[in-house]
């Protein structure tokens, strides 16, 4: 048992749960902010940036898919500008190639529009092409129609989050894996890690990611949704040349998923991905990644079954693709019908935490709740990286408050 007591020898001010960027831009946003401020960052891996933050395609996105107002569009427009910047103040590499969004299909034709429609509403410059203007940015892409969105780019997002933590000022701890939170509102909160050690601190900030739902139970607060790990599968092309920039689907509203797209990244692969599949463990890389109490917990909370039944017919397809390379083929040949089944090799997977509500409800929005000294961030995916600046600012401003009223 984890115990505060009266006469409290407090280590930090902020304690911070999670070393990837969102945990690592509220540590470097509360000391710019608050100078004076000591955090600390818990981190279970030996090295920031081991999870989501550096499994992804890379992308800085624009914003252009995101529900005018909703945090998304703002903090993804206002992210990618952003992160532009410090990317090009600290040296990290990265480039602005802008991309292109390709209806295949008829029935893509009004979504399309309606991207046309948000874009505009959310402030961001869109082209409108027809077949033809395809070929100029994509020689070996095929469409009906398509809109190029100038502001998307690359980046080395684990290189922004190393350059977060460095600049942050805070004192970060790798290796260290919550196993207690003992929180007291009137003192503040203790923290235990699996190596014995204990840290106190005015604020606790939950920024664990796939584990996110987890600390905040660990704090004592209910957050009200459960993580369901969804596992995004990548391919690299053998043939980088047949693809110039960034070529993504229409995707499916119904669906926080963009679908299979192609990205060529800053070193000049170019990525296949991701499709999306139950992942049978938080960290489920792989099929062979199964964890029990994870699954369990997953299987356990209705949400999942209406997920289940409400979407089996999408599920399917993905998992068709997952266990079928030809099928994956095939889906990618709608956009680039040059590609053959032997130019797809495996590349690293990575795992979305999707929060997701009793009912089955898929948390769209990035979602932030405060508890008695705590502040929890409970769904943060993609566009979660873009939006690492805005996002940490707004964590560190509602803990900065909760420290001011302890």
């Amino acid at each position: 048992m984890v115990h505060v007591r009266s006469a409290v020898a407090y280590d930090c001010d902020v304690l911070v749960v999670g070393g990837g960027i969102v945990g690592l831009s509220t540590a470097y946003a509360i000391t710019r902010a608050a100078p004076g401020t000591r955090v600390t960052v818990l981190e279970k891996e030996a090295g920031p940036a081991r999870h989501q933050t550096g499994r992804n395609s890379g992308v800085i996105h624009s914003g252009i898919y995101y529900r005018p107002g909703s945090l998304k569009a703002r903090y993804a427009v206002k992210g990618a500008t952003e992160m532009v910047k410090f990317c090009a103040e600290y040296g990290i590499a990265h480039a602005v190639t802008g991309k292109l969004i390709v209806a295949t299909e008829r029935d893509e034709l009004p979504r399309l529009h309606g991207l046309v429609q948000r874009g505009r509403e959310n402030g961001i410059p869109v082209r409108e092409l027809g077949p033809a203007q395809i070929s100029e940015y994509e020689p070996e892409v095929e469409g009906l129609a398509a809109i190029h969105v100038g502001t998307t780019g690359v980046c080395d997002f684990v290189g922004v989050a190393r350059q977060l933590a460095a600049a942050s000022g805070a004192e970060i701890r790798y290796g260290a894996r919550v196993e207690r939170i003992d929180r007291r509102p009137e003192l503040g909160v203790a923290v235990r890690t699996t190596a014995g050690d204990v840290i106190r601190a005015r604020v606790l900030v939950n920024c664990a990611g796939l584990h996110c739902d987890e600390v905040a139970r660990l704090a004592g607060d209910d957050p009200e949704m459960r993580i369901v790990p969804f596992r995004g599968e990548y391919y690299e092309l053998a043939r980088p040349e047949l693809v110039r920039g960034l070529v993504y689907p229409v995707p499916d509203p119904a669906f926080p998923f963009l679908g299979v797209h192609l990205t060529r990244g800053i070193d000049g692969g170019v990525h296949i991905g991701p499709n999306a599949v139950p992942a049978l463990a938080r960290e489920g890389y792989g099929w062979g990644v199964v964890r029990p109490r994870e699954l369990g917990a997953t299987l356990a909370w209705p949400g999942s079954w209406h997920i289940a039944r409400q979407h089996w017919r999408y599920g399917a397809g993905e998992l068709r693709r997952s266990v079928s390379k030809a099928a994956f083929t095939r889906a990618v040949r709608r956009l680039l019908p040059a590609v053959r089944e032997d130019d797809l090799v495996p590349a690293a997977a990575g795992v979305r935490a999707q929060a997701v509500l009793r009912d089955g409800t898929l948390v769209d929005d990035f979602l932030i709740k405060e508890g008695a000294r705590t502040v929890h961030v409970l769904n943060a995916p993609s566009p979660a990286a873009t939006a690492s600046l805005p996002i940490g600012r707004e964590v560190a401003r509602r803990a900065l408050a909760v420290l001011g009223d302890g």
